[in-house]
């Protein structure tokens, strides 16, 4: 990946996940410039593809595309970072993302965005 393209996705996010909201400052690991849409699936490198996410996100959403609304069982897409916008499927309040919507409550399921460290690291900034 050029490195334009990183610095690019770290600056547009503000150096925070896209999906959980955590700030790289708070973190001792380095966050990734992932495939929204993974390679696997077709997906390109190009900035419309590009998310930043911190390692907990990242590896919790692999090569998903989408997973089970946990209030209703249905099968449905995670939260694209490009297309969707966050404050729309997520609430933010006391370090605690909840989901607003299906998209919203299947992707903090899937990334397990409820995890008590998670939430302390958002508590910090």
């Amino acid at each position: 990946m050029p490195p334009s393209l990183r610095q690019l996705a770290k600056s547009r996010a503000q150096f925070r996940c896209e999906y959980c909201r955590i700030g790289q400052a708070t973190s001792v690991v380095s966050f990734h410039v992932e495939h929204i849409i993974p390679r696997q699936h077709g997906g390109v490198t190009s900035e419309e593809n590009l998310a930043l996410s911190c390692p907990h996100c990242n590896l919790h959403k692999g090569p998903n595309l989408a997973g089970m609304d946990p209030d209703t069982g249905e099968v449905t897409r995670l939260f694209h970072p490009r297309s969707d916008v966050w404050s729309e499927h997520f609430r933010l309040g006391n370090g605690q993302v909840t989901g607003l919507t299906a998209i919203g409550r299947t992707t903090v399921w899937l990334l397990t965005l409820t995890d008590d460290e998670q939430m302390a690291l958002r508590s910090l900034g």
